[in-house]
């Protein structure tokens, strides 16, 4: 069995066809049992957030798997696999644990050191968990790439300043429109993870805003948000009185996973005042015609590239730091990869070794009644030497070639020679 990742990225596919291919998470268990019904798929962790949607899977076959996993995102998605053919970004082995470490470590995220993408991870296994489709070698890979993104948040300055996509899409409104953010009447929509983000920058961003409506179809959520920023400028508002808020708002950002557009032409209708809308959903919460309007200046996801440009000054090196640290991780974890999977075959070998020799003391039983059992001992102890010896040199060759081609090979061929 190997290990491998495929999915898109926003390194690597567009961001209209990373919108396409955007699953939320309440499909994500859906996801994960019809890759385990896959006859090459025996794990499988999977992630789609706003810019990436990946599995990570222990499978048999490396291009049945591929297939397989690209026939599973096409049902997700409702796309034919076949526009999934020049965009995949696939790891194997050791470049699983790689990709994976620096995704872990934000170096992968378009805000580097950005700290959601940890969370995104935990939730991913916890998922994957309560599914049943993460075995030991996937909870250990993605526990370990958690940590390796813990240590290079700790020793590294890759997370000073702008972090996170929310820390970036609220920095880039208040440039945009400085001193008009003072006193002015702001909406955020959602209640989520990064709506959190979003109000906790809001509220301490300069200058500052008068009010802040928080509207969220699920109401209890936004009032448990609301009481979490202890502060008397937030307000809660259903959904329904979008169109009214947005009416006397100078700035909006949209941050909440939707599968359709939540805001559209007709809640604008009403606006006669500038407006800065800020949309981080993927796919788009905001219509995209909104932006034709004369007073409304939309910005989203894609423009974000350059407001974390500025905001890097001094992180290149610190990026750099956090490559090495990667470099470290990865390379321990393989090496621990690697004596786990030689110590479960020679472990077997040895177990077929020891119940060989059991079984014939216990065949020529007969022939050795007439021996003491200090005599039996030295024949049984004799026996095992001799095993020993024979056993050795297969031993080291399969420690050796642990976690490599030959490996794979060696183990497979141990198996079958004794029928392990």
């Amino acid at each position: 069995m190997t290990l491998i990742s495929v999915g898109v990225d926003h390194e690597h596919a567009s961001l209209e066809f990373l919108e396409r291919t955007t699953v939320l998470e309440e499909e994500w268990s859906k996801v994960l049992r019809s890759l385990v019904i896959h006859r090459n798929i025996h794990e499988a962790v999977f992630l789609s957030t706003c810019l990436r949607t990946e599995v990570v899977a222990v499978v048999d076959r490396f291009h049945g798997a591929i297939e397989e996993i690209t026939a599973t995102l096409a049902e997700a998605t409702g796309l034919a696999a076949s526009e999934f053919a020049d965009r995949l970004t696939v790891h194997f082995d050791r470049g699983v644990a790689t990709h994976l470490f620096s995704v872990a470590a934000g170096l992968k995220s378009v805000v580097p050191g950005e700290f959601e993408i940890l969370g995104q991870l935990r939730r991913s296994l916890e998922l994957a968990h309560e599914e049943q489709t993460a075995g030991a070698e996937l909870t250990e890979l993605f526990r370990r790439a958690i940590t390796t993104g813990r240590r290079v948040r700790n020793e590294t300055a890759i997370a000073r300043g702008t972090t996170s996509f929310a820390q970036a899409a609220v920095s880039m409104a208040v440039q945009e429109l400085g001193e008009q953010i003072d006193g002015a009447h702001v909406v955020v929509v959602g209640a989520g993870q990064l709506a959190t983000g979003v109000v906790k920058s809001l509220l301490v961003a300069r200058p500052q805003l008068a009010t802040l409506t928080l509207s969220n179809r699920t109401i209890a959520r936004a009032e448990a948000l609301r009481e979490s920023a202890g502060d008397a400028r937030v307000v809660v508002a259903p959904l329904e009185e979008l169109t009214e808020n947005l009416a006397s708002a100078r700035l909006v950002i949209v941050a909440v996973e939707v599968a359709s557009p939540i805001i559209s032409l007709s809640h604008l209708e009403s606006c006669s005042q500038p407006i800065f809308i800020v949309d981080l959903g993927l796919p788009r919460a905001v219509e995209s015609e909104v932006g034709q309007l004369p007073n409304v200046r939309k910005v989203d996801i894609s423009d974000l590239r350059t407001q974390v440009e500025l905001a890097l000054d001094g992180r290149h090196e610190a990026a750099d730091e956090a490559s090495q640290i990667v470099l470290e991780d990865v390379e321990k974890f393989m090496d621990d990869q690697r004596e786990r999977g030689a110590a479960a075959i020679v472990s077997e070998l040895r177990e077929y070794f020891d119940e060989v020799v059991a079984s014939e003391m216990k065949r020529r039983e007969a022939e050795l009644a007439d021996m003491s059992d200090e005599q039996r001992d030295v024949v049984r102890s004799l026996l095992r030497s001799v095993v020993a010896k024979i056993a050795h040199r297969p031993t080291i060759a399969l420690k050796d070639a642990a976690g490599m081609d030959q490996g794979i090979r060696l183990t497979e061929a141990t198996r079958n020679l004794f029928d392990l």
